[in-house]
């Protein structure tokens, strides 16, 4: 441990030293307090932002090109424990071309699959325990992202054939963005084919708007599953979804946003996530209910807390937590 610090250090020194490079430390501590309808109170790590430590580092190569890495892993604030570096881990270069990066990287599609999602896009969205799972950073990725030409971005993600397994499928991830001024629309698309003649295909259209007194925000997803088997999607098996949700984002003051939202999950087929076992092919429903509320202490912390409803199949839950983030 003191070889490693010491090391680290040395690091830091090196990358000071340079004006050509640098080395960061950074990272979000959070935890919350909640309680479901069905279980008693307890502690949470990652309500408002996933808690996790990271590196990250650059290198001026020249002529306008940089190295660079990021070795990102979660932690868990309520015992303390980290599985690797499991969020991110990889290396790439950038210039006037774009961006590059190889290793575990964050797919095109989940870059902007939260960008017009209410309640701060976290445990508190109306679409947390609504909407179906996806893979979001799968192990061993290509991925590039293009600059921005007026307002307008793209990235495309694929992870070779020779990483797939059973739990790690095979992504091929895109997206196309404009972001400018109070105007925010993107469309994404993620294949996902975890064993051989199978795949989950996802389609996204989302957006927001800054109206200076309110920020309304809306999203719709299409989910085609044709994997009938793989324990990785037991959300649903062989069946197709129809989602969206609606919000809105409301700054009382400079230091307080309050975020309500609406999300709605239409499945065709067998759904699982509360146990139900409905004749395949009926129509079934899954809705929620978001209200959070953040409150800026400081650029860094937040201390926030909301409500959220969910329904599925008939059977309801509910959230009720409060916390508090910090990013370093």
């Amino acid at each position: 441990m003191k070889k490693s610090l010491i090391a680290l250090a040395v690091l830091a020194a090196t990358g000071a030293a340079s004006a050509q490079s640098s080395l960061n430390l950074y990272g979000v501590a959070d935890i919350w307090l909640g309680k479901t309808k069905n279980a008693d109170a307890q502690f949470g790590s990652g309500g408002l932002a996933g808690s996790r430590i990271g590196f990250k580092g650059t290198e001026d190569l020249g002529g306008g090109l940089k190295a660079h890495f990021v070795l990102e892993q979660g932690v868990n604030l309520t015992n303390g424990t980290a599985a690797g570096f499991n969020r991110q881990a990889n290396v790439g270069v950038s210039g006037q071309f774009g961006t590059v990066k190889i290793g575990r990287v964050y797919t095109a599609f989940d870059d902007i699959n939260g960008a017009a999602n209410s309640g701060f896009d976290s445990d508190l969205s109306a679409t947390a325990g609504t909407w179906v799972g996806y893979t979001g950073n799968p192990t061993g990725q290509i991925y590039y992202a293009s600059p921005v030409f007026n307002g307008i971005s793209g990235a495309v993600s694929l992870t070779p054939q020779g990483n797939k397994s059973a739990t790690n499928p095979d992504v091929t991830s895109l997206h196309l963005k404009y972001s400018n001024g109070p105007i925010y629309a993107g469309v994404a698309y993620q294949d996902e084919a975890p064993t051989t003649g199978s795949s989950v295909k996802y389609f996204l259209v989302n957006g927001s708007y800054d109206l200076g007194m309110v920020v309304l925000k809306a999203s719709y997803r299409n989910v085609d599953n044709t994997n009938a088997s793989n324990t990785l999607y037991n959300i649903f098996s062989n069946r197709k979804a129809d989602e969206f949700q609606v919000g809105a984002d409301y700054p009382v003051n400079s230091q307080l946003t309050v975020s309500v939202g609406y999300a709605s999950s239409k499945l065709k087929g067998v759904d699982t996530r509360l146990g139900a076992n409905p004749t395949s092919g009926s129509i079934q429903n899954a809705e929620g209910y978001g209200v959070a509320a953040g409150y800026a202490l400081s650029k860094r912390t937040t201390v926030y807390g909301g409500l959220r409803a969910n329904k599925v199949n008939g059977t309801s839950d509910s959230l009720v937590a409060a916390g508090v983030s910090h990013a370093f």
